[in-house]
């Protein structure tokens, strides 16, 4: 089996598809302490969510196999600005063999997109930019194209 690894750097069946499930909070104003924004786990995670409701229906019914979740660090500490990462195998190589595999996985990193963004508008941008970027490559679009698309 052949796993797609799509990562999203500095920004410059269905049914099958999970969501990432957070409390129904408001979302509170990002405080800034000097150095790296501030958000609860608890609101990121409702701003993947609410990135992942923006994506058109037709497209997430066409979504198979795969999970999203937060996580707060790249386990690799050279990828200290990794945003996002797919992990899987894209739609566009599945084949007769593709069956009874473990869901795709898109991770979305909270630690990075706080340090990157400056404000909370920031932050909700880039996530939805990074979410976007990574169920693209669920479907086969690699990063050449989504930078020229501006999901880069």
């Amino acid at each position: 089996m052949r796993a797609g690894r799509g990562r999203v750097g500095r920004a410059g069946g269905p049914g099958d598809c999970a969501r990432v499930h957070a409390p129904h909070t408001s979302l509170f104003p990002v405080r800034d302490n000097g150095r790296v924004l501030e958000m609860t786990r608890e609101e990121f995670e409702e701003l993947v969510s609410l990135a992942l409701d923006r994506v058109p229906p037709e497209l997430m019914r066409l979504m198979d196999n795969v999970a999203v979740f937060v996580e707060e660090e790249p386990e690799d500490p050279e990828d200290r600005e990794l945003l996002g990462l797919y992990e899987g195998t894209p739609l566009t190589e599945r084949g007769e063999w593709y069956a009874g595999v473990l869901p795709d996985r898109i991770t979305i990193y909270r630690g990075p997109t706080l340090r990157m963004c400056e404000t909370r508008e920031d932050v909700v941008a880039e996530t939805e930019i990074t979410v976007v970027h990574e169920i693209a490559h669920h479907f086969g679009i690699d990063d050449e194209r989504l930078h020229e698309l501006g999901y880069g």
